[in-house]
C-alpha cells in the first residue's frame, strides 16, 4: 500500500511539471487608443504663393495717356508667422481664432508709350503689397482624429504702394520726368478654407486658401501741366487691391 501511495504521488507531480512546461504564456500587446484633441494654443510659421489682378482708375491725367480704368496682373512670394487658439466640442467640431503676419513681394505694373516721330512719352502705373495680416475666425470638423478641413474668414488690413510716373523726350532730350509715390495702410476683409494634420501631438501641418480684398486706395498727385504750360494740376489715382493666397504652414501646438 506504501508502495502504490507513493507511485501514485510521483505521478501526480511529474504530470503537474508537463503541463506547467506545456503551458506556453503570451504577451498581449495593449494598443492604447489615441487620445490626440486640437483644443489648445499653437504658434507657426508659413510661405506660399499669391497672385490676381490690381485695377487701376487714373482721371484728371488727359495728356499723360494713362486716363482711364485698367487691370493689371500681380504675382509674388509671401511668408510669415501665425499665432492661434483651438476649442474641440465633443461631437467633432473644432472653433478657434487665428491672427498672422505676411511680407510680401506682391506687385503689378502697367505702361503705355506712344512714339509720334519728334516726340514720344510713356506713363507707367505700379502698385505694391509690401505686407498684409489677417485676424480670423475658424470653424472645422475632424473626419479622422488628427485631420482638420475648416473654413475661415476675418479682417484683413496690408501697406499698399502707388507710384506713377510720366516721361515725355522730345528731339533724344528728356524734357519732363515726374511722378509720385505714396503708401497707404489699408483694411479689408478676407475668406477661405483649409485642411489641417497632427503628425505627432505637437506638430501640426496645413494647407490654406484665402481671398483677401483691401479695397481702394486713393491718391492724389499734384503735377506740371506741359499743355497749358503751368503748374498745379492734379490727377486722382486709386488702385483696387484684391488678391489670391496658397500657402503652407507648420504649427507647433502647446
Amino acid at each position: 500500500m506504501r508502495f502504490l501511495i507513493t507511485s501514485f504521488a510521483l505521478a501526480l507531480t511529474a504530470s503537474a511539471a508537463y503541463a506547467a512546461d506545456a503551458i506556453v504564456m503570451e504577451d498581449v500587446a495593449v494598443v492604447a487608443p489615441d487620445t490626440f484633441s486640437w483644443t489648445g494654443g499653437y504658434i507657426g510659421v508659413n510661405a506660399g504663393f499669391a497672385g490676381g489682378k490690381f485695377k487701376s482708375d487714373i482721371d484728371n491725367f488727359g495728356q499723360y495717356l494713362l486716363d482711364g480704368s485698367y487691370e493689371h496682373n500681380t504675382s509674388g512670394f509671401v511668408g510669415g508667422v501665425q499665432v492661434g487658439y483651438n476649442w474641440q466640442l465633443n461631437n467633432g467640431w473644432v472653433i478657434g481664432a487665428e491672427a498672422d503676419f505676411q511680407g510680401a513681394t506682391l506687385k503689378s505694373k502697367n505702361s503705355i508709350s506712344s512714339d509720334y516721330g519728334f516726340y514720344n512719352e510713356t506713363s507707367e502705373i505700379k502698385t505694391k503689397v509690401d505686407w498684409f495680416g489677417t485676424v480670423r475666425a475658424r470653424v472645422g470638423y475632424t473626419p479622422t482624429e488628427r485631420l482638420l478641413v475648416y473654413g475661415t474668414g476675418g479682417l484683413a488690413y496690408g501697406k499698399v504702394k502707388t507710384s506713377y510716373n510720366w516721361k515725355y523726350n522730345s528731339g533724344g532730350e528728356n524734357i519732363f520726368d515726374e511722378g509720385f509715390s505714396t503708401s497707404k495702410t489699408k483694411a479689408g476683409w478676407t475668406v477661405g478654407a483649409g485642411a489641417e494634420y497632427a503628425i505627432t501631438s505637437n506638430w501640426t501641418l496645413k494647407s490654406e486658401y484665402l481671398y483677401t480684398d483691401l479695397g481702394k486706395a486713393n491718391t492724389q498727385a499734384t503735377y506740371q501741366d506741359y499743355v497749358g504750360g503751368g503748374y498745379g494740376s492734379t490727377g486722382d489715382v486709386s488702385s483696387n487691391v484684391k488678391f489670391h493666397t496658397v500657402r503652407l504652414g507648420l504649427n507647433y501646438k502647446f
